[in-house]
This record gives structure tokens, sequence and C-alpha cells, in this order.
């Protein structure tokens, strides 16, 4: 594999389920993984993974709480679209808001960027400095079931981290199909 590919756990974990991401990356990063592929705990960081970015990367996978409104637990492949004009959108899972105040650009809040604005300051940054954004986001999401004070995920959010590992690894190596020429284990994507 030639391609570069980061896979960044993001979220807090002093806030309960934010801190999905975190977990996953830490089981994820127990896995032999292909040449070319980073997977880097960014936590709270977020500036950190937008510089980080600067670096060339062909895919960027984002492991986040992500709030869309289903069961506990429940997890969500999602294609970032590149977006013209200011960001807005839901936050990190945390119940953050819009990315942005009126006629404002991204507020750049270190430990509280979403990744709707991490995107949005990679890509003034890359417009600064004609570095080039990775061609392909995806967000790896959980919904939480609690993201007030506290450490440790509730018991569904748990329980769906093997599954995530499984899941991010299916990204990076697909599984072969079967004799009938299925598809193997496919990946879940949520519009």
């Amino acid at each position: 594999m030639n391609r570069k590919i980061l896979i960044a756990g993001i979220g807090n974990v002093f806030l309960g389920d934010d801190g999905f991401g975190v977990e996953t990356v830490r089981a994820l990063s127990a896995h032999p993984l292909p040449d070319g592929v980073e997977v880097v705990d960014f936590g709270v960081r977020g500036v950190h993974l937008a510089y980080q970015l600067l670096d060339g990367y062909d895919t960027l996978v984002l492991v986040d709480a992500t709030a869309r409104g289903g069961a506990p637990g429940t997890l969500y492949l999602i294609e970032a679209e590149a977006r013209p004009g200011p960001v807005e959108g839901p936050g990190d899972g945390a119940g953050d808001g819009p990315c942005e105040g009126p006629g404002e650009g991204p507020v750049l809040d270190g430990h509280h960027m979403s990744p709707d604005t991490v995107l949005a300051l990679l890509g003034a940054l890359c417009a600064g400095t004609g570095a080039t954004p990775p061609r392909r986001t995806l967000v790896l999401g959980c919904e939480p079931a609690c993201v007030e004070e506290g450490i440790g995920l509730s018991a569904p959010v748990a329980a769906a981290v093997p599954e995530a590992v499984r899941m991010a690894l299916d990204l990076l190596d697909p599984p072969a199909p079967d004799e009938a020429g299925a598809p193997g284990r496919e990946l879940r994507r949520t519009p």
C-alpha cells in the first residue's frame, strides 16, 4: 500500500462516551497494520491534528463519538464531503453546537474542536501553505449514551469498540468475497 492513511482518535476521556475515539484507536493499535497507516490518539488536540494533516495523507479516518439520534452504541461510517464556504454542523457528539459564530471563521478553541472545525482549519492551513488536504475523509462514529463528566464508556459504547476496530481494519484491508462472489463483511455506511 503506497497511500498514507491517518486514523485519528478524537474526544475527551473525561466526558464519558466522548472518549470512544480514544479507546477505539487504543484497541486498534494492538493490531498489525499495513505500511503507510498511522493510528494516533489526538484526544482533544484538534489543532495538532490539523497541522499533522499537512504532512500529506491520502485518507483521513476520524474516530469519534457522533450523536445522530440512533441507539447508544450504534456505529456509523460517514464519508465527509468537501463543503465550500463556512462550515456549520453538528459538534463532536458532546453537544457543542455549530462550529462558527455569525460572520466569523472557525472558532479555534484547541480543547473543543469538532471534526468540522478541524477540517475548516485544515482548509485554511492548506490555502496558506500550498499543502493538499486528504483526498478522502471518513468519520467512524459511535452514538453516545452519556457525554457528561466522568471517566469510562457506557456499556453499549464499550461493547461497540471491538466492532469499530473491525470496521477500521476492513477499511484498510477489505475482506475477500465469498465463494459465490458476494462481498465479505460489508461496511455499514450512514448518509
